[in-house]
């Protein structure tokens, strides 16, 4: 009988003894495994001398008003030629907020064209010389037929971008200024919006900038300004 408790008790032991070990093997699993899916930080990204040197000029704490936050951009760009100033704005939800037609050029020249038999013939014979194709319902028809050709390039009229109309002459001249669909990134709530040149006259762009937040009212979190060579200026969006 004694000899069974020895034999028992020697078990026993074992097995709490591996158990001890289990215990210390997954333990260190569990470090290991940390160390594994750490992941590594992201080295910083290299800016150019010239940005250094302007971004320097920026307050980072600081909002700036409309008018002064472009004019900061603009004597901060250092492109040699003449750059865009472009708006960023992080809204509240991510989609399509609308379309809206900002008071002055953005910088962008668009030419709009409106269907008629010849502009159809042209169509067929390959002849596309535009960035924009404006209809009214009657036209539809005969557009079916050129879908093939026209919608790859994003130019088949629709009803919903507003370019199927009874008045395309207003539609055209909407595009011609500037006509803008306001929609976020697909992943992310943020807009990028262009508002003119550098070139442009400050006033001019501050009221586009006023224009688009007017828009935008109740759905903006922040916003800033830049040029496409120049550091970004946090800009106040309440107008």
């Amino acid at each position: 009988m004694g000899s069974k408790k020895n034999v028992d008790m020697s078990v026993n032991n074992d097995v709490v003894k591996i158990v001890e070990n289990t215990q210390q093997v997954v333990e260190e699993g569990k470090t290991a495994e940390a160390d594994v899916v750490a992941a590594p930080k992201k080295e910083a990204r290299v800016r150019s001398k010239k940005y250094v040197a302007v971004r320097s000029q920026v307050d980072k704490t600081k909002i700036y008003d409309a008018f002064s936050a472009i004019e900061l951009v603009k004597k901060l760009s250092y492109s040699k030629f003449d750059g865009t100033i472009t708006v960023d704005v992080v809204v509240k939800d991510t989609g399509t907020l609308g379309k809206i037609t900002l008071p002055y050029s953005t910088g962008k020249s668009v030419k709009v064209a409106i269907v008629d038999d010849a502009v159809i013939a042209e169509i067929a014979a390959g002849n596309i010389d535009f960035d924009f194709l404006v209809t009214t319902p009657q036209f539809m028809p005969k557009l079916a037929k050129h879908a093939r050709v026209l919608g790859p390039r994003g130019l088949m009229p629709n009803p919903k971008n507003g370019t199927v109309t009874a008045n395309p002459e207003q539609k055209k001249s909407d595009l011609e200024k500037g006509e803008l669909n306001i929609k976020t990134e697909k992943k992310r709530p943020v807009i990028h919006v262009s508002l003119g040149k550098v070139s442009q006259d400050t006033k001019e762009l501050v009221e586009n900038f006023k224009a688009l937040m007017t828009f935008l009212t109740g759905k903006v979190v922040k916003s800033a300004v830049s040029a496409t060579m120049s550091p970004g200026v946090k800009v106040d969006f309440k107008v």
